[in-house]
């Protein structure tokens, strides 16, 4: 892939159904680390001037206990 081709699939408006699908698989995986999570994650992307707006929206029943690695 050329460099011109790769910038120009770095800048997207939105994320596919699979990319956000994909995405949220991966943060289930690490919020479940520290919450214990109550249903699906929802994830909304906002264009803004300097990017993106991400917020990742998720109900938890209790926050995890960590313990801090040794």
């Amino acid at each position: 892939m050329n460099s011109a081709k790769r910038l120009i699939s770095l800048d997207r408006e939105e994320m596919t159904d699979l990319e956000r699908e994909l995405f949220l698989k991966d943060f289930k995986k690490v919020a479940d680390e520290y919450f214990e999570c109550d249903g699906a994650a929802n994830l909304e992307v906002t264009r803004d001037e300097d990017g993106f707006l991400v917020c990742v929206i998720f109900g938890a029943r209790r926050i995890k206990n960590v313990k801090r690695p040794i």
